[in-house]
């Protein structure tokens, strides 16, 4: 694996972490001091959570490419910015937590990664989410300043499980293709130039000094880029495999997530986010989850930030919520990892029973039998269940 070429960067943005000082910023005409880093909530159940698309929320420069009516799959031009302009307007409607969707740097020739998983950087912003491409991750943290001087918290979007659409696979008949059917000996690969085309002798990931490798090109950090880093075993589900053309990284790999962590840990430094949502948790192994949770807390306890919020995805039942969530105290070990995950058994049922449906004794029945499951399981902030997000309708369910 190499070095990094970003690593001293990031050392100086978790030193400057653990450096606490004070930030003004200034809000409708008048100056605002805060705390830097930003204190957590003390309660983060006191925190409503809106969440924002944003590249679906505001550009501010530019209407949509397309009607709000129509299936559209790529960059309607959305901006950090054009969310910035609408604080007050989430103030106002008394939003104490804004969900960003993923910001890191998508594939820079990837129309369809508007959603912001396919990251390819995970150092840097995505210029297209900016309005000055100069400095957009400049602009990120003008937008967190801000929210934390009208008294809101950030929640970022993160992945773990997979990078963007980063190399293309080498099929029997000689041809690329940006996804292939799973197989268990796997695929010979070529990575990405900046271009979005595949470079034909890139079959190993390009090392740092290469006249042909950009920030744009390939993945970063170096502590990334190597082909072992990736199952290259093409499409596959839970047990392992890409999402479509999203290539899935091998977390089992100590040196994986070692990168995976510092890179995080680097969001919390740099752009002073109080908490994460972590996508697809379920498809990572649950010791990396409690690994990560753990690791984030850490951190962020360290620079000061005594309530750090991380709840990740796992689309599913209670008892697969349960293996990635807190940790069981029947367990060896002090780690304690992710604090929460979304409410998904929550959410099948909530529904019909709110249109009337069905009977309310559903959500009894759910919060029960999650008394039962989640029975000896702890987060940091005590009874797992207890911290679970409960929504109606998300993104992970609406055509987009």
């Amino acid at each position: 694996m190499p070095t990094s070429v970003h690593s001293a960067a990031v050392d100086r943005a978790l030193a400057d972490a653990r450096t606490p000082g004070r930030r003004t910023v200034r809000i409708d005409g008048h100056d605002v001091a805060i705390a830097q880093p930003f204190p957590s909530p003390t309660d983060w159940r006191d925190r409503w959570v809106y969440f924002v698309l944003v590249d679906r929320f505001n550009n501010p420069a530019a209407p949509p490419r397309a009607t709000w009516s129509e299936p559209f799959g790529g960059f309607q031009g959305g901006t950090i910015e054009g969310l910035r302009q609408r604080l007050d307007y989430l103030a106002r409607l008394g939003v104490g937590a804004i969900w960003l969707s993923p910001v890191l740097q998508n594939c820079a020739e990837q129309d369809g990664s508007y959603h912001g998983y396919g990251i390819q950087h995970f150092l840097r912003v995505d210029p297209r989410f900016a309005s000055d491409r100069s400095d957009p991750d400049g602009e990120l943290r003008r937008l967190v300043d801000e929210a934390h001087a009208r008294d809101m918290h950030v929640i970022m979007d993160v992945v773990l499980n997979h990078a963007g659409d980063v190399f293309g696979y080498v099929l029997d008949d000689g041809s690329v293709a940006a996804d292939a059917p799973w197989r268990e000996r796997g695929y010979a690969i070529r990575w990405r130039g900046a271009d979005g085309k595949v470079v034909a002798d890139w079959s190993d990931a390009p090392a740092a000094g290469d006249p042909r490798l950009s920030a744009h090109a390939a993945v970063w950090p170096d502590e990334l880029r190597f082909n072992a880093a990736f199952r290259r075993q093409g499409k596959g589900g839970e047990a392992g495999g890409d999402f479509e053309s999203l290539k899935e990284f091998v977390t089992s790999r100590p040196d994986v997530r070692s990168a995976l962590i510092r890179c995080y840990q680097h969001a919390i430094a740099k752009w002073d986010v109080d908490g994460f949502r972590i996508d697809t948790l379920k498809y990572v192994e649950p010791d990396f989850a409690l690994l990560f949770g753990n690791a984030m807390r850490e951190f962020a306890l360290e620079i000061g930030k005594r309530n750090f919020f991380t709840f990740g995805e796992v689309y599913d039942d209670e008892y697969k919520i349960a293996h990635f969530v807190g940790r069981r105290t029947n367990d060896g070990g002090d780690m304690v990892g992710v604090d929460a995950a979304l409410d998904f058994p929550l959410f099948y049922r909530l529904p019909g029973v709110a249109k009337g449906l069905a009977p309310p004794t559903e959500i009894a029945e759910v919060f029960d039998l999650r008394k039962r499951v989640q029975k000896g399981v702890i987060s940091s902030h005590g009874e797992a269940g207890r911290f679970f997000v409960t929504f109606l309708d998300n993104h992970e369910s609406s055509p987009l």
